[in-house]
């Protein structure tokens, strides 16, 4: 797999959730509606709605910045550890 292959699929599923979560919402907003209620409370129950849906969203984006960290933190590690255990076969290697 590829750098591009995987760069396109990470920007694929950021651009499906987005669609998932933007249909989702013309949905829900849909059916409240249509629904027989009266206008006040239509209203409350939207507004209520939408804070949670952000609180949601914001939960995960959150979550996805602290997974991006940890993935981060752990890719530094990983290139540290591996150059501490080139670096001496490499000045091994310039010496010959």
């Amino acid at each position: 797999m590829s750098e591009n292959d995987y760069e396109s699929g990470v920007a694929g599923a950021g651009t499906a959730l987005t669609c998932l979560l933007v249909g989702l919402s013309a949905g829900i907003l849909v059916g409240m509606l249509f629904a027989p209620k009266p206008g006040k409370q239509l209203r409350k129950e939207l507004r209520r709605k939408y804070k949670d849906a952000k609180d949601t969203f914001e939960d995960w984006s959150d979550e996805a910045k602290r997974f991006a960290e940890d993935a981060i933190d752990k890719g530094s590690a990983f290139a540290d550890d591996v150059r501490e255990r080139v670096e001496p076969i490499a000045r091994n290697l310039r010496r010959s």
